[in-house]
């Protein structure tokens, strides 16, 4: 009896306010409250879409209040538009007689996706108003969005509706090849720091072909997205070294999403894939940000990929992965990668002279350096590892173990350690007796080896890098290896530090 009389209950609770279809408001009175009084969408490319941005209208008063109008200030030609509390309204610009429940609250959501030539051409801010009633009860809350005009590259549409594709292998990719001789762009093998770029698909470079970066090129990919060198094109990054934290002179690689929020988010666009049998690549301050795999380097046609003042953060696989290669290294930094910031594998000849390779990823399976000289695939194959010789390095992250060597028998395996410092912390004793981690009793592969010191960087968590007088590596390089300048053109102070910063002193 008692468990019917509470389904009763209950089903007349449920009757009641289903029958209620409207109630009883007054007009608002302007009195509004406000998450904010101005809201910044922030730098989007131009005729590229936001996200979406909110702001939260509140009714503090005892009473149910209807808003007579919600609408932006430009009206219907506002390059913004809103949805409230799920409502379109009238072309996302206008609502009507909008109802707001008393000591309650309602979202309405902005976005924006406008042109440059929209923009005022003195700041290139396109603003606008969400306008709140009118007369005496008038409220405003402002829209602002930074525009930025941008050179697009992407794979071209035919007249039967098919798209430009790149061969790869037995597949088709989404992408295209850059043009020198473009009726739009001009040449799209030179790229320049005027106006920043933005790649949909992968950009291909044609075999014998060169593609430049000047120092100040900003480049964006899209998702999915990157550059490919064909057989016997070349890559050439000339960066220099910059004066401000805007890294004004650097070259930067990175996902066109400008907001804050994904500053640091890896796996935004694909990778730098260097084929087999592209050739004489020279990168200079280069940074690259948020890939799946950062630099892609195969058999470069027996020439050595040249990397200095690199900077290579937040990829969702590897920072380099090196198949096969030959790289000359000096003041390269690469950290959290999903796998390795530095994979050399399956054999090649590397050396890596005053760099730092860490790794925060939160995984059991990542590490900093990994090297080895085999190819697991259908047919599992070796190939020598001639050479990997890393001087004056840091090895580092929150894994135990940051360095991992796995080698097969049928091919060299050639590696040297000077004057590095080395997380291994072996708390499992499983390489206790392996031969190739015997750091300080094996001077044919370790030599002045720092192992399990902290380095002590500056703000690992924001991939700042830096150390001070307190760290482990301070003065433990050694001379014979060094690099004049550190990856900021700081002059090294001798006997070196290790890694690709001379020491300094971190603000209080």
């Amino acid at each position: 009896m008692r468990q019917f009389t509470f389904l009763f209950f209950i089903g007349i609770l449920i009757s009641l306010s289903s029958c209620r279809t409207d109630f009883e408001t007054v007009a608002s009175t302007g009195k509004l409250e406000f998450s904010r009084d101005t809201i910044y969408l922030d730098t989007v490319f131009t005729n590229i879409g936001s996200s979406t941005y909110t702001l939260k209208v509140y009714n503090h008063s005892k009473n149910d209040i209807t808003i007579p109008t919600i609408k932006l200030g430009k009206g219907l030609a506002s390059k913004y538009r809103m949805t409230i509390d799920g409502m379109k309204g009238n072309q996302g610009k206008l609502f009507e007689n909008v109802n707001l429940l008393a000591k309650d609250s309602m979202y309405i959501f902005v976005e924006t996706t406008a042109n440059i030539a929209d923009a005022n051409p003195t700041d290139f801010l396109y603003t606008d108003q969400i306008v709140f009633d009118g007369g005496a009860n008038l409220q405003k809350v402002e829209l602002v969005t930074l525009i930025q005009d941008a050179v697009f590259l992407y794979p071209q549409r035919f007249d039967n509706g098919t798209t430009e594709t790149l061969p790869i292998g037995d597949e088709q990719i989404y992408g295209f090849f850059l043009d020198e001789n473009d009726a739009i762009n001009g040449n799209e093998l030179k790229f320049t720091k005027k106006k920043p770029y933005v790649i949909y698909g992968y950009a291909a470079v044609p075999s014998g072909k060169t593609v430049t970066f000047e120092a100040g090129a900003r480049v964006h990919f899209h998702a999915d997205s990157g550059l490919i060198l064909a057989t016997n094109a070349a890559l050439n990054v000339n960066g220099t070294s910059s004066t401000t934290d805007q890294l004004e002179n650097e070259v930067i690689f990175e996902g066109d999403r400008l907001e804050p929020d994904f500053a640091d988010v890896p796996g935004q666009w694909g990778a730098i894939w260097l084929t087999n049998g592209s050739t004489n690549h020279k990168i200079n301050h280069l940074t690259i940000k948020n890939a799946s795999i950062g630099l892609l380097i195969q058999n470069n046609n027996g020439t050595t990929v040249d990397i200095k003042n690199t900077q290579i953060y937040n990829s969702t696989n590897y920072g380099i992965l090196a198949q096969t290669a030959k790289i000359n290294g000096e003041n390269v930094i690469i950290s959290n990668s999903g796998q390795a910031s530095l994979a050399c594998t399956y054999g090649g000849n590397y050396k890596f002279t005053h760099c730092t390779f860490n790794n925060n990823w939160n995984s059991s399976s990542q590490v900093a350096v990994l090297l080895n000289n085999y190819f697991t695939g259908a047919v599992p194959e070796v190939k020598d590892l001639t050479a990997a010789t890393f001087n004056n390095c840091i090895i580092y992250g929150s894994y135990s173990n940051e360095l991992i060597l796995k080698k097969k028998t049928g091919a060299a395996f050639v590696y040297q350690f000077n004057n590095c410092l080395i997380k291994f912390d072996n708390t499992s004793n499983t390489y206790t007796n392996d031969p190739d981690y015997q750091f300080s009793t094996d001077p044919t592969h370790y030599n002045a080896i720092i192992q399990n010191k902290d380095p002590k960087f500056f703000k690992v968590a924001q991939n700042k890098l830096d150390i001070d007088n307190t760290s482990a590596a301070f003065a433990k390089g050694n001379s014979s290896y060094l690099i004049p300048l550190d990856i900021l053109s700081t002059t090294r102070t001798l006997p070196p530090d290790l890694g690709a910063y001379q020491s300094k002193s971190f603000p209080k």
